[in-house]
């Protein structure tokens, strides 16, 4: 298996100056837009998204980024840019998609709970394809396509049974998991449904998982589909693609991952079978090691028992992974002070005992005023913040080449309440 210990580019790194991203230090960017705040780096999501790209190259394939893992209007553009098409959960999603510049037709509809107005959107709109996720969601979207007077195109999403060796929460592919069909029913769905009117058949779905990081269960979610598709094509139902999801992990705390050359290497054999396009939905792997959240320490504490705590001002409400799956951040200060490395608590400013970052991580002397970075924060980032605590959503800047650009700013308390009474 050929694995990666860290990305090619890492866009934050140690300068005289202080922490950089992309060499340019982080410390002017915290004096004009406060803290906590998130930093992008463009060139890293421009790295990352060719990686995958030319990992695949020389087979026919398309690139629908996940806008769950950040949809950011300026970096869900910056994407469309590199020549990716979307992949949207929800009707917002797909209206974000819309606003940076994707055609309805570059759209992959994915999304276990799809509500009769999202489908009506998409189906007018013309989506790529709608992922459905029962027999039950296909014979809505016939109903609607056939009430608009068009055809929808669809491809059923089917469940493996397939461990994917990743956090409970974000495995998708087991029968126990709420995602698809159990995959022994699918050739019948297809069959019963294959002649009704709305609806046209373009191809298979599946999507096992996020943070992936052991190449097996991709290669065999990929040999499962193709078997189905083979199956298939040979009862006559033509196909266009199979679509083999995302998942493809990233290193949080230095351990290896799958490399993307490695992820094709073992999925294109099982393709090369059928020969049909194939559509990946990378998130993660695009963006999370382009992002940082930058936070500033409010206040620290000893107990009598020695431990230590650097209370930040972002918690929770801004990046939930810690709190919600028990993930790992790297946390660097912008300006190590000098001084031996000692055991720290760091935490968030959120009424919860589960809003801490890290336990006993070693770091540099820590004081009041001090400004630390977040690593890896790209995905499941900003996207999944909350306001709890009445806590306003922090900005986003991105930089790109010598210059950076707030891409979001801070939300105010006008903003918050504006649809209140």
């Amino acid at each position: 298996m050929v694995t990666c210990e860290i990305p090619v580019y890492q866009p934050f790194q140690p300068t005289p100056q202080g922490l950089a991203c992309d060499g340019l230090p982080l410390q002017p960017i915290v004096d004009a837009v406060g803290t906590p705040a998130y930093v992008y780096s463009a060139r890293a999501v421009r790295e990352a998204y060719r990686a995958i790209d030319e990992a695949f190259a020389g087979y026919p394939h398309a690139i629908h980024y996940a806008l769950k893992a950040n949809s950011t209007l300026a970096i869900v553009r910056l994407l469309r840019a590199l020549g990716s098409r979307a992949d949207a959960n929800s009707g917002g999603e797909i209206q974000v998609a819309q606003r940076a510049g994707f055609a309805a037709a570059d759209v992959v509809f994915t999304g276990v709970g799809k509500s009769r107005e999202e489908l009506e959107y998409a189906i007018a709109q013309g989506v790529g394809t709608i992922n459905a996720e029962s027999p039950g969601e296909l014979d809505r979207i016939a109903a609607i396509a056939r009430a608009l007077g068009t055809e929808a195109r669809v491809a059923l999403r089917v469940n493996p049974d397939i461990d994917a060796k990743t956090h409970k929460n974000i495995s998708t592919g087991l029968k126990t998991n709420k995602f698809g069909m159990p995959i022994e029913e699918a050739r019948a769905i297809y069959h019963a449904r294959r002649d009704v009117t709305g609806l046209r058949f373009v191809g298979l779905h599946v999507h096992i998982g996020s943070q992936i990081t052991t190449l097996e269960p991709l290669r065999r979610a990929a040999s499962t589909l193709v078997d189905l598709a083979l199956a298939l094509q040979a009862d006559g139902v033509p196909l266009e693609h199979l679509d083999i999801g995302g998942g493809l992990g990233i290193t949080y705390d230095g351990s290896p991952v799958i490399a993307p050359r490695a992820y094709a290497e073992a999925v294109l054999p099982e393709l090369r079978r059928i020969g049909l396009p194939v559509v990946l939905e990378p998130g993660r792997a695009v963006v999370a090691h382009s992002g940082a959240l930058v936070s500033r320490i409010v206040d620290t504490k000893v107990f009598p028992d020695g431990r230590r705590f650097a209370v930040l001002d972002a918690g929770m409400g801004e990046l939930i992974r810690p709190a919600m799956y028990g993930s790992y951040h790297r946390i660097v200060p912008l300006a190590p002070r000098p001084g031996a490395e000692g055991p720290w608590d760091i935490v968030g400013p959120i009424c919860e005992s589960s809003d801490v970052f890290a336990r006993e991580r070693h770091l540099s002397p820590l004081e009041v005023g001090d400004v630390v970075a977040l690593l890896d924060a790209g995905a499941y980032g900003s996207v999944m913040g909350s306001n709890y605590n009445r806590h306003l959503f922090p900005p986003e800047v991105l930089v790109d080449g010598d210059g950076w650009t707030v891409i979001r700013r801070r939300q105010t308390l006008d903003h918050l309440l504006a649809l209140e009474s």
